[in-house]
Parts: structure tokens; C-alpha cells; sequence
């Protein structure tokens, strides 16, 4: 799973890395990455369920790469990290909100149909997709803040970027066994290892 994350996340890397030196060229980075890795993943046979982020980034990226080419000095360029970590969180609370989850297309791919049609399964899924949204939020919010009040401060946004990465992560590597413990202990079934 974590390996996942990092795929997925890559044209967003790509896109603030390069964009430090040239907004253009990184809109077309992260949009040809995630180009990219979407035909990867439809060529692999991935259905477009556990590809939510992965067309999602795809979308953006031609968007902003529009906004860069037609519009090179907009001011909405000067805030390619707050937007591109908010389109995440748009993406991410609306499969919430429509009740499929981005985290439960993900997860399918690595547990059989049986155990990915129990409540456990879904209510882990959903868990995990709000920590998710809510993480994509508050970074977006505090990128905004920063891009705004000091835009200079590399050290800060790059900080701000990582934390707003690795706490959802790390959720998403822990809380499923204690979620799994949690069931097991009040079915009355003795969880521990």
C-alpha cells in the first residue's frame, strides 16, 4: 500500500518540484506522469474504481497545464500547491460524500471479494478516505496561508507538504489491524498476536 501512495502521488511531486523553477513545465511534468501512469494502470487492468486519484490527477494537471500555457501570469499560478493539494481534497471528500470511498477501490486490490464485501472492510475504507480528506484540507488551507504570507519560505511549504503526506500514511499503514483487533474484541474472539 504504501508503494501505492507513492506512485499515485508522483505527478504531484513532480509538479511542485519543477514548478519551483517554471510553472509551465510543471504543470506538463506532473500532467505527463500522470498521463502516464493512468495508461499503466488501465493497460495492467485496473478498473476505473481504484483509479479515482489517478484521474482525478490527470484532470487537474491538463487543467492547470491550460491555465499555465493561456494564462502565464495569473495569479492563481502563484498558488499551484494550495490548489493542487485542494483538487485532492475535493476529489477525496466527494467519493466520501457519494459513499465510494478512493480508499475502497485501492483496497480491493489486495483482499479477495469476500472480505471487501463486509461492513469491516467498507467502514475501514471510509476511515480511512475522511483522515485522507481531512489531511488534504488542512494542508491545502495552510499552503494557501503560507503561499500568501510568505511565499519565500521554501523550508515551510516543503514541511507543511511532507506532514500533510506522512500522518495520513501512517494511518493508513496502522489502523486496519486496529480496526481488525477492535472487531475481533467485541465479537468476544481473543485479538491478541
Amino acid at each position: 500500500m504504501p508503494l501505492y501512495y507513492v506512485r499515485t502521488f508522483a505527478p504531484w511531486i513532480l509538479l511542485a518540484v519543477v514548478s519551483g523553477w517554471d510553472d509551465r513545465a510543471g504543470a506538463v511534468t506532473g500532467l505527463v506522469a500522470a498521463a502516464l501512469l493512468l495508461a499503466d494502470d488501465l493497460r495492467r487492468g485496473h478498473r476505473a474504481g481504484s483509479l479515482i486519484l489517478e484521474i482525478s490527477a490527470t484532470v487537474f494537471m491538463a487543467s492547470l497545464t491550460a491555465l499555465a500555457f493561456s494564462a502565464p501570469d495569473s495569479a492563481l499560478l502563484n498558488y499551484g500547491a494550495s490548489m493542487a493539494i485542494g483538487w485532492l481534497a475535493l476529489t477525496a471528500w466527494a467519493t466520501v460524500l457519494i459513499g465510494r470511498p478512493f480508499t475502497e477501490g485501492v483496497a480491493r486490490r489486495d483482499v479477495s471479494a469476500e472480505i471487501a464485501a463486509t461492513d469491516l472492510f467498507k467502514q475501514i475504507t471510509r476511515t480511512i478516505a475522511i483522515v485522507w480528506s481531512c489531511g488534504f484540507t488542512a494542508v491545502a488551507i495552510l499552503l494557501a496561508y503560507i503561499q500568501h504570507a510568505a511565499p519565500g519560505n521554501t523550508l515551510l511549504l516543503v514541511t507543511a507538504k511532507i506532514a500533510g503526506f506522512t500522518l495520513p500514511a501512517v494511518f493508513t499503514a496502522r489502523y486496519p489491524a486496529i480496526a481488525q483487533r477492535r472487531h475481533l474484541t467485541e465479537a468476544g474472539i481473543d485479538a491478541t498476536p
